[in-house]
């Protein structure tokens, strides 16, 4: 499986998938649909098991597309929910040549800040263009929890060959010069991203103990001065997903997150972000 591969591709799988613990959202043969979960059915963690009836979910599959007996496995991308893996952001002074050594580097600078041992992990890292080299996404997700999702696929035959997460897919719906911050609200799991002139400046994902105006603002408001401190300009506008409406005392303009290819909510704004980069 290859993280961040699908914001270098030119063409997009026949099947696309983003789970979350609301269901799953898809892509079949340019078919777009959602089904839903039972409760419990997907609980997503960076350090457990995420799959909790592997039957329900085999059957969705199977529901979603049918098939895959033959010899030649069907290529898909799977978008994971943003709580099951890690991302970072790692400045560096120089950054290697050789891919090898940039992927011990990762790994090692990486090492102590995720919840899981970084040997039992999968490490992707992508290169954030226009930063001389020296500013990397890096993706880390423990391999128990990715051999879940991709024994799942692979019994339906398919090959997952292609993973990212819900908020790293749905960035490429941010457009725009200046500095703007995306906020996803998926259950109570918040990812806040600030993004300057296409590049990631800060990436941010915690669960919320309540849905309330006070907790959003408790992080909203810290991230805009925190983010024009680090860059010396102000966040220009707030691009909400999930939101039901604007929090009480907000005081960014806020817009919804779009799409050219569908209308975007919580559980398929990744979906969504996959298929408009490869269009």
């Amino acid at each position: 499986m290859s993280f961040l591969k699908h914001i270098l591709q030119e063409a997009a799988p026949s099947y696309i998938f983003e789970f979350s613990e609301a269901g799953v959202a898809y892509s079949a043969n340019g078919q777009q649909g959602f089904a839903e979960f039972a409760p419990g059915t997907l609980v997503p963690s960076p350090v457990e098991d995420n799959i909790l009836s592997a039957d329900a979910v085999a059957s969705t599959l199977h529901r979603i597309a049918p098939g895959g007996g033959g010899k030649k496995r069907r290529p898909a991308a799977v978008i994971l929910p943003d709580s099951s893996v890690r991302v970072s952001l790692l400045d560096f002074d120089s950054f290697p040549a050789s891919a090898e050594e940039q992927l011990a580097l990762v790994r090692f600078r990486v090492k102590k800040t995720v919840p899981f041992d970084i040997e039992a992990a999968a490490v992707s890292y992508w290169v954030q263009p226009g930063s001389g080299g020296k500013s990397v996404i890096a993706v880390t997700v423990a391999f128990e929890i990715l051999a879940r999702y991709e024994a799942l696929f692979r019994a339906a035959g398919f090959h997952p060959g292609e993973v990212t997460s819900s908020s790293l897919a749905a960035l490429r719906l941010q457009h725009g010069p200046g500095v703007a911050v995306l906020a996803k609200l998926a259950g109570n799991v918040l990812t806040v991203i600030a993004v300057a002139d296409g590049r990631v400046k800060l990436f941010r994902c915690l669960t919320l103990d309540e849905i309330t105006d006070q907790e959003l603002l408790g992080v909203l408001q810290p991230t805009f001065a925190y983010v024009e401190d680090e860059l010396g300009q102000p966040v220009s506008k707030l691009i909400a997903c999930g939101f039901g409406r604007a929090p009480e005392g907000l005081t960014m303009p806020m817009e919804p997150l779009r799409s050219s290819v569908g209308s975007v909510n919580a559980f398929n704004a990744g979906l969504l972000g996959y298929l408009e980069s490869v269009q």
